[in-house]
């Protein structure tokens, strides 16, 4: 699942700028999104808006849990807030006055609110990380949340006042709740919680993707709200990094953001894919430049597959066509092919690691082609050495499916097989598609 976070102070904010009711505001931003993931292959199975009324209903209904378990109570909340961020932070945490996370400029808030008892679940969270030492990847995230936990956990504020765009806080009409609570409820509201049948069959969730800057927020409150709620918590937290631009966080007010839309009506929506994947592991920082995707396409899509894919059709297509030969032999690749390597990477989230083992298959492939000398081979011994190719490209296009599916899909076309994860190995006899080769997969970029 995916979504838009769509309440708070900021929206609100910004939806003024715009001239615009916040309701027109988010929904304008929401059909952005939308196209954008569709562009870009990106499927899910549910897009939840916090303004949902189901949403809406489970966050009250969550409120009303912790109430239960007395861990909410009513004070005065003073302190420093960046409506960026929607962050609250103490005098010691601020950078040069400023928020520590963004470098924007902060507000005294100082009001009535209502408090969740984070500082009782502090022992019970340590405890919780001791015993599930993967319950967020990478390992050094883990480190930066126990070290921040060690200075002692605080209560935090719920609610606010002064905000209508939020959800009321079902304790006290005067009252709304603080846009990171109602977020964060979204994982359990998009299973119609607290209904049980959806919500019972899905939860608790493998991994929830975030990024750095708000590890805080999923790895430490979350669970303690989950604690008190007496919900199962997630079964991991994998934390990501940030895309940089001349090694700057991108922002628009930099004007160094980087449109994924342009990119993909420039390139491909696989070009992109491939590229985000290949560039960096998940969890560290990388940076964008043209100039880096172009030698990418160049290099890996164009000289690796690209070329693979050409020559292996070309020449069996023209075999296939001239002499109805059958492709049929002993498998001499398969010993290059490590398909329990690649599922235990990307079963551990390391995309990254997995691609780069497909890729040294493709290019084993190429090398077995130079080595046969296959364009010279006859009878047996070019049927046995087509075999093991068409098996190749067919396997490659199942591998590389969930990161390039349009590429996948071209080449089942152009072997007239279907992508299947059940048969990503090599067949005992005979490859029995019927080649009809297609244009080449990419086109080389010029630099300049």
């Amino acid at each position: 699942m995916t979504g838009s976070d769509e309440h708070g102070e900021k929206i609100e904010r910004a939806a003024s700028k715009a001239g615009k009711t916040t309701k027109e505001f988010v929904d304008e931003e929401v059909n952005k999104f939308k196209i954008a993931w569709k562009k870009l292959n990106i499927s899910y199975d549910y897009f939840i808006r916090t303004s949902d009324a189901n949403h809406e209903f489970a966050v009250k209904e969550f409120i009303k849990k912790l109430n239960e378990n007395n861990d909410i109570y009513k004070s005065k909340y003073r302190g420093w807030y960046c409506i960026y961020d929607e962050s609250f932070w103490t005098d010691l945490e601020l950078k040069n006055s400023k928020c520590p996370e963004c470098g924007r400029e902060v507000e005294i808030l100082e009001e009535d609110a209502y408090f969740f008892k984070l500082s009782k679940y502090q022992d019970r969270l340590l405890d919780f990380y001791n015993q599930k030492k993967d319950f967020i990847i990478p390992e050094y995230r883990a480190r930066e949340m126990i070290n921040r936990i060690d200075k002692g956990l605080k209560d935090i504020s719920i609610t606010r006042s002064a905000i209508k765009w939020a959800i009321q806080f079902p304790l006290d009409s005067n009252q709304y709740i603080y846009v990171w609570i109602d977020a964060l409820v979204n994982y359990i509201s998009a299973l119609n919680w607290p209904e049980k049948e959806k919500f019972d069959l899905f939860w608790p969730p493998d991994v929830q993707v975030i990024g750095k800057d708000i590890n805080w927020f999923h790895s430490v409150i979350w669970p303690c709200l989950l604690f008190s709620a007496k919900i199962e918590l997630p079964r991991k937290i994998l934390v990501h990094g940030w895309w940089t631009v001349n090694n700057e966080k991108m922002s628009k007010s930099k004007g160094n953001a980087i449109d994924p839309i342009e990119i993909t009506d420039k390139y491909s929506a696989d070009i992109l894919r491939y590229f985000l994947i290949r560039e960096k592991p998940l969890d560290e920082d990388g940076d964008f430049s043209e100039e880096k995707l172009i030698s990418r396409i160049n290099g890996e899509l164009v000289s690796d597959l690209g070329n693979l894919i050409y020559r292996v059709l070309s020449l069996a297509e023209k075999i296939q066509s001239a002499e109805n030969i059958k492709f049929e032999g002993i498998p001499e690749l398969n010993d290059k092919l490590d398909i329990n390597k690649i599922d235990n990477a990307i079963e551990n989230l390391n995309l990254n690691l997995g691609l780069s083992i497909i890729w040294q298959f493709i290019r084993d492939s190429n090398k077995y082609i130079n080595e046969k000398k296959v364009w010279e081979l006859e009878g047996k011994d070019l049927s046995n050495a087509l075999y093991n190719l068409l098996e190749s490209c067919r396997i490659i296009s199942i591998l590389i499916y969930p990161f390039m599916p349009e590429t996948a899909d071209k080449i089942a076309q152009q072997l007239n097989t279907k992508i299947d994860f059940n048969e990503c190995r090599f067949s005992e006899k005979q490859f029995m598609g019927k080649i009809k080769k297609g244009d080449y997969l990419f086109k080389k970029i010029d630099k300049k």
